[in-house]
């Protein structure tokens, strides 16, 4: 499996992707919002898209979808209830369906609400995984709820599934949001060595040439994912004075969430 990051340079700061068959050249394009820069990269690599996947409705993710189409003739893949929502989709997925692109490679579907109710991550079955988030997991941070989503069910997508995944999955996120969400860390965690540690490496860093991170990095500084931190659950008390001593995983997500919101 070949993974081609795109980095859109637009306001919103989207990644778009490209999954390629290194034996067939057959390629997935992942929210391919900038058709120019997607098109153009296949064609530099002599690949073929021949399947577009949306993670989800908002059309910072489907804006490039009637492009890439009229170019390729590629299948649009969505969440099978999403299909009122994102015209066109030749195929709804469901948790546990099979995404085959070429002949080698395979992404399995994730059904993760949270930031929409209809959002679907892709994870790779290859020997070291990747995995696919859109707008649900952040390099370091979490998607929001603002448009159709819920914040009881982003926790529960993280807990249940995310979280669960291999420690050495790779995270290939929708957008580059990685140095805003480690002062919001450092900011919810003062004294994440982790967290310290990477904040210089990538202030003012080139999207373009961004790390990519594993599922076992994230849990070091991402704050979402350490819900149970003696220091986040103390700093988080200080704001929300009416916190038990020792609140459960959910709540202290959905605070963190609040607080993101206005970060």
């Amino acid at each position: 499996m070949i993974v081609e990051r795109i980095w859109t340079g637009n306001a919103y700061r989207n990644y778009n992707y490209l999954v390629a068959c290194p034996e067939t050249g057959e390629a997935l394009a992942i929210d391919p919002l900038d058709h120019q820069k997607c098109l153009a990269a296949a064609r530099d690599k002599g690949w073929q898209i021949t399947q577009i996947l949306n993670t989800h409705e908002h059309h910072d993710h489907i804006g490039g979808n009637a492009a890439v189409v009229a170019a390729t003739g590629a299948r649009v893949i969505a969440h099978h209830r999403a299909g009122a929502s994102i015209p066109g989709v030749d195929r709804g997925v469901k948790a546990g369906d099979v995404i085959k692109v070429g002949k080698t490679v395979e992404l399995e579907c994730l059904d993760t609400p949270g930031h929409t109710m209809c959002h679907i991550c892709l994870c790779s079955r290859t020997e070291r995984p990747a995995l696919f988030s859109g707008d649900t997991l952040f390099n370091a941070g979490a998607g929001n709820c603002h448009n159709g989503g819920n914040p009881e069910d982003l926790y529960a997508t993280f807990a249940d599934q995310l979280s669960q995944l291999p420690d050495d999955t790779r995270v290939y996120p929708g957008h580059d949001y990685l140095e805003n969400n480690l002062k919001f860390t450092l900011a919810r965690e003062p004294g994440n060595s982790a967290a310290e540690a990477l904040l210089p490496r990538v202030t003012g860093h080139d999207p373009a040439q961004a790390i990519v991170t594993t599922l076992r990095e994230e849990k070091q500084f991402n704050t979402f994912l350490r819900l149970t931190s003696a220091g986040v659950i103390a700093a988080l008390r200080e704001r929300f004075p009416e916190l038990p001593a020792n609140p459960d995983p959910k709540t202290v997500f959905v605070k963190l969430r609040e607080l993101r919101n206005q970060w």
